[in-house]
């Protein structure tokens, strides 16, 4: 199901143009994974699930570049925009997500058998086992930003591996997983082609008088901007471990857990 090498290429590419990001502009719309509290504020909502990710920031010291510069990118996109209209997530937490597992409400109705999370974890674990001889090698796999990108509910920087060989790993895995006939069996399935990115933050507030052309138009801007600061730092995909989630602000897992090399 996922692409090619060039054509995921090309394709995610377009995602940072100004007439994508003007059309995704059009649609934005605020999250549920955030909720509105009394005060004002926000806070994350209940969404539990499994994926498959890079280490957070917080437990992966060896890409301490490539995370501080995204900190400082959402901390510009935080100033640019109106107030309240981004909920950040906690910039400890950035990640990539390399295969979504299962979520929300199908991971309740799957959870209510105390066999489930075992048998989920126990069968990813021999994935990565069986995987493992085909992924390890000692050409690092570098994947880096191409540029800020809108989703529906959230605002990302996408991102394009260096060379063919960074993208058939993360892609070799997914194939693993998605084509195991167990995990198929637990109700896990694959329902997004890959598009690499790393969410800065969920739609918040949407000001009802919010001009989207000039949101389009700002992030146009920003991107740019990145484009003339020059080459930024890549990302080294380097191990990915199974991670449970409660929200879209905590990602953990045992250390027992299955996780593999790149």
């Amino acid at each position: 199901m996922d692409d090619t090498f060039q054509v995921y290429v090309n394709r995610v590419a377009r995602l940072t143009l100004p007439e994508a990001l003007n059309t995704q502009a059009q649609h934005i719309q605020a999250s549920p994974k955030f909720k509105q509290r009394g005060d004002g504020q926000f806070e994350a909502s209940s969404f539990p699930g499994y994926s498959v990710i890079t280490p957070p920031w917080a437990e992966d010291p060896g890409n301490q570049a490539f995370y501080t510069r995204l900190r400082e990118i959402q901390q510009q996109l935080m100033a640019a925009l109106p107030k309240q209209m981004i909920v950040p997530v906690p910039p400890e937490t950035f990640h990539m997500t390399l295969a979504d597992l299962i979520w929300d409400s199908t991971f309740r109705d799957a959870s209510t058998d105390p066999k489930f999370e075992p048998h989920l974890r126990d069968r990813i674990g021999q994935i990565f086992e069986r995987s493992q001889p085909a992924l390890k090698s000692n050409t690092p796999a570098y994947w880096q930003i191409l540029g800020i990108t809108l989703r529906t509910r959230s605002i990302s920087v996408c991102l394009a591996p260096k060379d063919e060989e960074a993208y058939q790993k993360v892609v070799t895995l997914r194939r693993a997983i998605y084509q195991d006939h167990e995990l198929m069996g637990l109700g896990i399935d694959q329902q997004y082609h890959l598009t690499a990115h790393i969410t800065l933050g969920y739609f918040g507030t949407i000001p009802a008088e919010l001009d989207r052309d000039a949101l389009s138009q700002t992030l146009n801007n920003a991107n740019l901007g990145l484009l003339d600061a020059g080459s930024l730092p890549p990302i080294e995909l380097y191990r990915a471990e199974l991670r449970k989630f409660e929200d879209m602000s905590t990602y953990y897992r045992e250390t027992d857990w299955p996780a593999i090399e790149f």
